[in-house]
C-alpha cells in the first residue's frame, strides 16, 4: 500500500494512525499539493491528501473514504476493537464527530495554522507563499479554543468522545490536535478534560512515528513529545 500525504496534513495524519491501528505500514510518499504534480493529480483529480493505493485497486481519496474503506475491508478483523461500532446509531455519533473535525475544526483552526505556519514556507509567490498572515492565525488560534472546550466536553462526558469505545473520531480530533500542539497553539491549561484524554491517545503505539517528526528549523512544542504532559 502507498500513502500519498504530507507529514504536517491532519488528514493525512488521521490516516496514517488508522493505518497504524489496523497494524498495517503504507510506503509514505510525501506530497506538496500546491505544487500540483501531474501523477498525483492523476490519482486524486482534486489535489489534495491523503490517497492510498493498492495494487491492482483504484485510488482512494479523502480521509473519510479511506476510513470507510478500511473498515469494510479490514474493520471484523478487529474485532472487539474495531474503530467504527456495528449500531447503526453509534456509527452515526461517530461519522458526525468525524466531519466536525476534518471539516469544521479543519477550516476554523488546523488548516489556517498549517498554511500559515508550515506551508508557506515552501511555497514561493505564485503558489501563495510569504509571511504568515497574522489575523488568520489570530482567528484560528481563537477558534481552537472553541473546538478545545468541545472536545473537553465530550471527554468528561464519555469514556471516548463518541461514547464507551475508542473509535476514528478519537483518532481524528487526535490527529487535527497534534499538527496544533507541535506549533504550541494548543492552549492546554484551559481544559483539563480535553489534556487528559489526548494524552490517552498520544500514548498509543499507533503515535510513536507523528511525535518523532519534525521540520527543519521548526522544532516541536514541549508538550508535543511528552506523554504526560
Amino acid at each position: 500500500m502507498d500513502l500519498h500525504h504530507h507529514p504536517f496534513c491532519p488528514h493525512s495524519r488521521f490516516v496514517r494512525l488508522l493505518l497504524s491501528e489496523y497494524g498495517l505500514e503504507p510506503v509514505l510518499i510525501e506530497e506538496r499539493v500546491w505544487e500540483r504534480r501531474l501523477e498525483f493529480l492523476a490519482l486524486n483529480p482534486s489535489g489534495e491528501t491523503p490517497v492510498i493505493v493498492e495494487a491492482q485497486a483504484p485510488s482512494v481519496p479523502g480521509a473519510g473514504i479511506i476510513a470507510e474503506y478500511l473498515d469494510e475491508t479490514r474493520g471484523l478483523a478487529l474485532g472487539a476493537s474495531r474503530l467504527l461500532p456495528e449500531d447503526p446509531l453509534g456509527r452515526v455519533e461517530v461519522r458526525r464527530l468525524m466531519a466536525w473535525f476534518h471539516e469544521k475544526m479543519f477550516v476554523e483552526a488546523t488548516e489556517p495554522l498549517v498554511r500559515e505556519r508550515i506551508y508557506k514556507r515552501y511555497m514561493n509567490r505564485e503558489q501563495g507563499g510569504g509571511p504568515p498572515d497574522t489575523q488568520a492565525l489570530r482567528m484560528a488560534k481563537g477558534n481552537l479554543r472553541y473546538h478545545l472546550k468541545y472536545i473537553g466536553w465530550l471527554a468528561r462526558s464519555r469514556n471516548w468522545l463518541a461514547g464507551t469505545r475508542f473509535s476514528q473520531a478519537d483518532l481524528a480530533a487526535a490527529a487535527h490536535l497534534s499538527v496544533a500542539d507541535y506549533l504550541g497553539d494548543v492552549p492546554w491549561d484551559e481544559d483539563e478534560g480535553a489534556r487528559e484524554w489526548y494524552a490517552r491517545v498520544k500514548s498509543r503505539p499507533s503515535f510513536r512515528a507523528l511525535l518523532t517528526e519534525s521540520i527543519p528549523g521548526m522544532p516541536p512544542s514541549q508538550t508535543y513529545a511528552d506523554l504526560d504532559f
